[in-house]
This record gives structure tokens, sequence and C-alpha cells, in this order.
């Protein structure tokens, strides 16, 4: 008996020992069980709020405006072009894609804008304020299409200076009828010579080819461009740091100064951006890709539709392509003009033919330059007539540095003759020839 109980004895004696190690071993899988849902449920928060974030911004980049309903006739375009090989079609459908777009693009580059200072922010929209009709203007020249880069980059300009401002000055008139808008002369004036200084970069190549004055034929006007053209670039470089850094004060708008209602400078004060920096750059990156992706289905299909439409290429080239690169200054510009924001419209619509002609054009005459296309400065007498005439009035209406509706219906009109004057107009062919050589 006594045997028998000192066993259960040592059998009981075991069995509480081994009960920590029991709980130990249970503990355990119940631990790691605890950790790994714990991770999971982290991985599960992480990846529903990047789901949020994606969507956050999609619908603030692409649903929250109604021009992005054309979004999809950039895709329809590549349908025809792949089953059809219509051209008019074919450009038609990529204008009405590229259109929203373009509007896109100068919404990021605002945003972006936010984060990084006036400094790289004035840099940025040199850059990409103009970056459709650069991209467009680079695809013509690889396929040696000069004229078509002169006169699209000339009616980016004209665009601006007399369609963009008129409806500005003509949609803010509207709604300010009782009191007369004004903006800062300083502006105005120094923009303005910008643009006589873009003038006369392209008149002395003209006049010198036309007065066949030139030491060596063919090559004097060449030389001369691309000397002139890195000058103007070098005056667009010292013109942002003038207006950026050394003026500051000069280009402060009048209603930040207390000239106008103290409200409108509290919603400048109010203004935040939208979204992140980086969600700014990855959509910068996506819109530039997709412009310059439809954008060889529209320089290709220019030619076509010309011939489809009876249209002549100068008109295309002049009025239809500028309307999809400045999609973004003309909405903003009228937008801006009716919150009584004109020194906004004003710096968005002169702003911008300042770009162009200051930076835009030298840069495809430096590029086609790297490219060993002659792209030249010599944008024809017709075309250059055209922009000094414009250049002059566009001053004249800004000296005094007011506004109304009368101005702004006077620019639109100015706009539809020379819109009527190169429906009328066809390239001289010899003319042409010497730009595709």
């Amino acid at each position: 008996m006594e045997s028998i109980d000192n066993e259960s004895i040592h059998e009981f004696k075991d069995e509480i020992l081994s009960i920590p190690e029991m709980k130990a071993q249970k503990s355990q899988p119940i631990q790691e069980l605890g950790e790994g849902s714990f991770s999971g449920g982290l991985q599960a928060k992480g990846d529903k709020m990047w789901r949020n974030v994606v969507c956050r911004s999609i619908k603030t980049v692409v649903l929250s405006n109604k021009l992005n309903m054309l979004m999809p006739f950039g895709p329809l375009a590549i349908f025809v072009h792949i089953f059809t090989g219509h051209n008019g079609w074919v450009f038609f459908l990529t204008l009405l894609g590229i259109t929203p777009l373009a509007e896109r693009l100068g919404y990021a580059t605002e945003q972006l804008a936010f984060y990084t200072g006036p400094t790289v922010g004035g840099l940025l929209n040199a850059t990409f304020g103009n970056a459709t009709e650069l991209i467009i203007s680079i695809y013509a020249l690889k396929h040696g299409m000069l004229r078509v880069v002169q006169q699209s980059l000339l009616g980016s300009i004209l665009s601006n200076m007399l369609l963009v401002l008129g409806c500005a000055f003509f949609s803010g008139g509207l709604v300010f009828q009782d009191k007369e808008q004004v903006f800062n002369k300083a502006t105005a004036v120094v923009n303005s010579g910008l643009l006589l200084m873009a003038v006369m970069g392209l008149l002395f190549p003209a006049v010198l080819h036309y007065t066949h004055t030139e030491v060596h034929f063919g090559k004097s006007e060449l030389a001369l461009s691309r000397f002139s053209s890195c000058i103007m670039l070098l005056a667009y470089v010292i013109y942002l740091f003038f207006q950026l850094k050394s003026q500051k004060n000069l280009y402060v708008p009048l209603n930040e100064e207390g000239n106008q209602n103290e409200e409108n400078s509290d919603d400048d004060d109010d203004e935040t951006p939208e979204i992140s920096k980086w969600e700014s750059i990855i959509w910068l990156i996506i819109m530039t890709s997709w412009i310059s992706f439809l954008s060889e289905y529209l320089v290709n299909a220019i030619e076509g539709a010309s011939v489809a439409w009876k249209i002549p290429i100068s008109f295309i080239s002049v009025i239809l392509l500028p309307i999809v690169g400045n999609a973004a200054e003309h909405a903003s510009a009228i937008m801006f003009a009716m919150k009584d924001k004109l020194d906004i419209s004003l710096g968005v619509a002169i702003g911008s033919s300042t770009q162009i002609s200051m930076f835009g054009i030298p840069f495809c005459v430096v590029i086609g330059w790297i490219m060993g296309r002659p792209m030249d400065l010599n944008f024809q007498l017709f075309e250059t007539a055209t922009l000094f005439i414009t250049v002059l009035v566009v001053a004249f209406l800004l000296q005094d540095g007011t506004s109304n509706y009368f101005k702004g219906l006077m620019l639109i009109l100015c706009y539809l003759i020379v819109a009527a004057s190169f429906f009328v107009h066809v390239d001289d062919p010899s003319a042409a020839d010497e730009a595709g050589t």
C-alpha cells in the first residue's frame, strides 16, 4: 500500500511541475496569434488608407471638373486611328481629348507651387504652364513640320493676348459694370516691353530674308535666329529673377495693397492646396505623359485633317491648336476677372504670352538646333506683321491700368479678324519648302 501511495504522490508532483510548462506552451501560440492578427490589422488599415488617398485624389483631380468629361475622347481617337485611319476624326477627337489634360496640367502645377515657394513656382509655371504647346511643337519638330511649330506658337501668343485677355476683360466688366476695374500698370509695362523685344527678335530675320541682304544666303538668317534665341532665353531668366527676387513689391496685386476690397486679399490668404506635394508630382507626370502620347497622333493627323476638312494648315496651327493649350489659361483668367482679381487674370494671359514669346519660341529654336532641324525666327511677313500689330493694340489698351467690357469686346473682335485672316491665308510653297529643308 505504501509503495502504491508513494507512486501516486510522485505522479501528482510530476503533474504539478508540468502545469507551468503546459501553460507556457499554450500561451506561446496565443501570443503568436495575437501578434499575427495585429500586424495583419495594421496592413489592412494601411491598404485601406492608401485606397482612400488614391480615391480622394482621383475625385479631386479627375471628377471635380466638368471639362474632364472630354477625357475619354483621347482613347477614342486612338481606336479611330487603328480601325479607320480617318485623319480628320483622329485630329478632332485628339484635340478634344488633350483639352482637359492641358487644364489639369495647369491645375497640378498650381497645386505644386503651394509647396515650392515663389521662385521655384515661377520656374514651374514657365516650364509646365505652356507644356502642351511645347510638347506638340517638339513632336512637330521631330517630324520636320517647322511651319506648324512656328504657327502654333504664334497662335498661342495671339490667343492669349486677344481671346483670353479679351474674354477676361469682357466677363469682368459685365459683372462689375458699376465700377472700373483696375490692375497694376507696372506688370503690364514690363510684359509689353518683353513682347516688343520678342517681336524685334522675329522681325530682323524676316527682314534680312526678304531684303536679300544676308552675308551668306540661307546661313546668316539661321545663325542670327540662334544667337537671338540665346539672348531672349537669357533675358527671360533675368526677367524671372527681376520679378521674383529683385522687385517683389512691384508685382504685388493692387487688391493686396488695400486699394480694393479687403475680402479679396483675405480670400487669397485663405487659399490652401487641395492635394499633397507628391500627389501633384505624380499627376504632373501622368498628365505630361498622356499629353505626349496623344500629341504624336495629333501632329500626324494635321495634314490629313487639312485635306479632309479643306481648311488651310495655317488656320489649324494658329487658331485650333492653341485652343487646346490655352484651355487652362482661358478658364482661370475669366474666373479671376469675375472675382475682381484682374491682376491675376492679366498675369495669366499676358504672362503666358511672354513665356511663349521669350521662352517657348527660343527654346524650340535651340531644340531644333540640337536635332539638326533648321528652325529659325523667320516667321514670314504675314505672321510677323500680325504679331507686331497685336502687341501694339494690346499695349495701348493696357497703358492706363483700367479695364471694362468694351475693351474686352474690342480684343475679341480683333481675334475674330485674325482668325478670318488665317482662314484665307495659304503659305507660300517656296517658303514652306525652305522651312522644311
